[in-house]
């Protein structure tokens, strides 16, 4: 089985309609709610309509870059059921998962075993650990055998340029498995045959 799929950096209502209604929707989809700098990145006015439609059971990720109150003030009632924080420090994930009550996906972002236990600070607190590359919207890799340590009752994800294909290797990993760049084209845009690739594999897995 892989435990849990996530498609992250969705930025259009094509895309966004074609995985929700797909045969084998994934776990989770992440959308880029104030880093900028991503390609991916959808501003506020267009993510309130890409996002006001139903689900169909699939969690809605709000991925955020050390986000003051600001900008989470105006993303609070809108239809997401994670935080993912990246460069967020443990007390202030504690103030943000009591204030806005959501859950949390604490996002690390990995080149060394002393950044993969940062996780034992933020355990008690967070939903989801998310492992990823330091290469936040560049889809870099790190080395995945860093995290042969990690407790296997920890509910985590993994991410860093994964490929469909690295996917089978993620059988029975307790990973939920997030994956962006793979599933993009030359020019950076969400590819629908790539997107179906993917959820046609993870449910033969799990089939």
């Amino acid at each position: 089985m892989i435990k849990g799929l996530k498609i992250c950096g969705v930025s259009d209502p094509e895309t966004l309609n074609y995985i929700l209604n797909h045969n084998h929707k994934p776990t989770m989809i992440g959308f880029i709610t104030n880093y900028e700098k991503s390609k991916r990145f959808v501003k506020l006015e267009k993510l309130k309509d890409l996002i006001n439609i139903d689900k169909k059971q699939v969690k809605f990720v709000s991925v955020l870059v050390n986000p003051d109150d600001e900008i989470l003030e105006k993303i609070k009632d809108l239809n997401f059921d994670y935080y993912q924080l990246y460069d967020v420090n443990p007390a202030r994930t504690k103030e943000i998962k009591s204030k806005f009550k959501k859950k949390i996906i604490t996002a690390l972002t990995i080149s060394s075993k002393n950044d993969v236990v940062k996780y034992k600070d933020y355990s008690e607190i967070s939903d989801i650990i998310l492992f990823d590359s330091k290469g936040y919207d560049k889809s870099e890799s790190f080395d995945h055998s860093l995290l042969d340590d990690v407790p296997s009752d920890l509910s985590k994800m993994i991410a860093g340029n994964i490929q469909i294909n690295d996917i089978p290797n993620f059988k029975n990993k307790e990973f939920i498995v997030d994956l962006s760049g793979a599933l993009e084209d030359q020019y950076g845009k969400k590819d629908i045959d790539k997107i179906d690739n993917l959820l046609n594999t993870v449910h033969n897995i799990n089939s």
